[in-house]
């Protein structure tokens, strides 16, 4: 089966099936707490499903080795489904850090509670409404991903549950690092030498983005079809890599791509100060003039089109961009390699495959 053919209308419908025993579950709480579930249900449309499909992927991989797979049975489903929810409550909660006002082109989670305070003519600040509903939002998601997981896992033999236990409760552990390393290298960098900038960048990826979309994904998946260490240690030497790749496109897309297709302003990565590999590369590249220069405007939230172009311009000069493409692609030939040899299905490996490609090679 192509990666691209992987169910991820599969995993939305299993998603909005959660949503709709949770919708029910606050029928008698008044219209507040419908609104409340509301915006937690638009949290988890759209998108990828990415995390989803590499959790199924895992599964797929072990289970072919063993014997001929079809479609994911219902623990699998369950548990990819509830990395998709997860997901969104760390969308939500990284839209509220970084003030983002979009998010898949509609308004992020803060700003729609904002705007419906505003609406329905409540007292108090609206924006501080809308914050503090989108951090319980958060929080709701990641409870409802736990109960997710939970009915998942029931389907399964006690091993098989505890492994898959184990690595998601890793993955929250380690995104939830990732992400405080993230907002602390917004500041910390000034306090580091200049040659050290990127490989805190890649730390960050690591934590924030590699393990969490791709690597422990994987490993949940696999976990749950009885993975033995070797199958581990391949997926995961697979897993890693690719999940760097991902997360360097990203940082490129953050900065260069198209609002049509991302959904978010060009540049945004820019005015929200993030400390990529792309900005350390071009601060390697700069006198210490006009690195000052690039210092003081990158986390400029009033950054206009001309000094982002401005920005987008001088990282290309300096070589950066080309730096992080070719970074890209060694990350991904690594995790293609991984994949040589190991025994693990041979269908399965060829989604991983296609997989790799949609994740590294995209506009969105």
């Amino acid at each position: 089966m192509s990666a691209l053919a992987e169910p991820i209308e599969a995993i939305s419908q299993r998603v909005d099936m959660f949503v709709t025993v949770r919708r029910q579950d606050v029928a008698d709480a008044g219209p507040e707490a419908a609104r409340f579930v509301d915006a937690a249900a638009d949290a988890v449309t759209g998108g990828k499903r990415l995390r989803g499909r590499f959790c199924i992927a895992g599964w797929r991989a072990v289970e072919e080795a063993a014997s001929p797979a079809g479609d994911a049975p219902e623990p699998v489903l369950a548990a990819a489904a509830a990395l998709e929810v997860f997901h969104a409550a760390a969308l939500v909660h990284d839209d509220l850090i970084d003030n983002s006002d979009t998010r898949r082109g509609r308004p992020s989670a803060h700003r729609a509670l904002e705007e419906g305070h505003r609406r329905a003519g409540w007292a108090g600040d609206a924006d501080d409404f809308g914050r503090s509903a989108a951090i319980l939002v958060g929080d709701l998601l990641v409870a409802w991903s736990d109960d997710l997981l939970e009915e998942g896992l029931t389907g399964l033999s006690p091993d098989r549950a505890a492994a898959a236990r184990r690595q998601y409760a890793l993955m929250r552990r380690e995104v939830t690092l990732g992400q405080f390393l993230d907002i602390a290298e917004e500041s910390a960098f000034v306090s580091e030498p200049d040659d050290r900038h990127a490989e805190r960048a890649l730390r960050v990826a690591s934590y924030k983005s590699a393990r969490y979309s791709v690597q422990q994904p994987l490993a949940i998946g696999a976990a749950m079809a009885g993975a033995d260490a070797a199958q581990e240690a391949a997926l995961a030497a697979f897993g890693h890599p690719l999940g760097m790749a991902f997360q360097l496109r990203d940082d490129v897309l953050g900065v260069f791509g198209d609002e049509a297709a991302t959904g978010k302003p060009s540049g945004d990565d820019l005015r929200e100060g993030k400390r990529t590999v792309l900005i350390a590369y071009a601060r390697e590249a700069l006198a210490a003039p006009a690195r000052r220069i690039l210092d003081e405007m990158v986390g400029d939230p009033g950054l206009d089109a001309q000094q982002i172009a401005s920005l987008q311009q001088t990282i290309v000069d300096t070589g950066a961009l080309d730096r992080v493409e070719q970074l890209i692609a060694q990350y991904a030939h690594e995790a293609d390699r991984a994949l040589s040899g190991a025994r693990l299905g041979n269908a399965a490996v060829g989604a991983l495959r296609d997989l790799a490609h949609a994740a590294t090679v995209r506009t969105t």
